[in-house]
């Protein structure tokens, strides 16, 4: 059996990706979210807020069980919040801690968590964490997203690198995935301006039609997790890289 841990499957991309790793008769999906929206009888969901770092630490031992059946394993860090759209100096201090919670320190405990379980084990095991291209550039009101961001990044470069180091054979990406037509695009559109200078670029995309669908993307990275390992792949990726 293959099996992917998927956060923040309840909606959007993480949805997307749960329901196209079921496509396969051989996988199952434990989905990490605050809700379970999907039924069916490969599909385990463990209820979790990640922006609660205590429960995430008393829960970890539900996430990584034995799995002696495993063909593969996989984890996917997807969940992840834009917080609230605005300039330094016009922020609460809380907003820090629950961008940073959900987009950072929530996927690096569950990356501890799974290569302590299974990094020893001789299967495919693949880590796969969703970032963005805002962690590559700046984007003015959205500090604490882009900043995590790019943490995430780093994270995901280290991790690779001590995983060669040790010869353990476990694959870490970091995949930025492009626009897509998310809630979160909905919270972006609704910006002010004065906040966020590129409000209209965002709302533009929307009315074009040129906002990815969800689905598709998940088509494609599925795709990708399960073909053989392309010779040279960096860590760091963007959608059209593994196309």
């Amino acid at each position: 059996m293959h099996y992917y841990l998927i956060t923040g499957a309840s909606r959007g991309l993480g949805r997307a990706l749960a329901d196209a790793v079921l496509q396969r008769p051989d996988a199952t999906v434990l989905g990490v979210s605050r809700h379970a929206t999907i039924e069916h009888p490969r599909y385990q969901h463990q209820p979790l807020d990640l922006s609660d770092i205590d429960a995430v630490e008393n829960n970890l031992y539900k996430l990584f069980v034995p799995r002696p059946d495993a063909s593969s394993l996989t984890l996917i860090n997807n969940a992840a919040v834009l917080g609230q759209i605005g300039y330094f100096g016009t922020q609460k201090s809380e907003h820090f801690n629950f961008v940073f919670d959900l987009n950072v320190v929530a996927p690096a405990m569950l990356m501890n968590g799974f290569l302590a379980a299974y990094g020893n084990l001789a299967v495919p095991r693949t880590i796969l964490n969703i970032s963005s291209g805002a962690a590559q550039r700046a984007v003015d009101g959205w500090g604490a997203y882009s900043a995590s961001k790019a943490a995430l990044n780093a994270l995901s470069q280290t991790v690779q690198k001590e995983q060669d180091l040790r010869g353990s054979g476990v694959r870490v990406r970091a995949l930025s995935p492009g626009v897509l037509d998310t809630a979160m695009q909905e919270h972006i559109r609704a910006a002010d301006e004065a906040q966020f200078s590129e409000a209209a670029k965002f709302a533009y995309l929307h009315t074009e039609g040129r906002l990815q669908e969800p689905e598709a993307v998940a088509a494609s990275i599925v795709s990708w997790l399960r073909a053989p390992l392309p010779v040279g792949e960096g860590v760091v990726l963007r959608l059209e890289d593994i196309k």
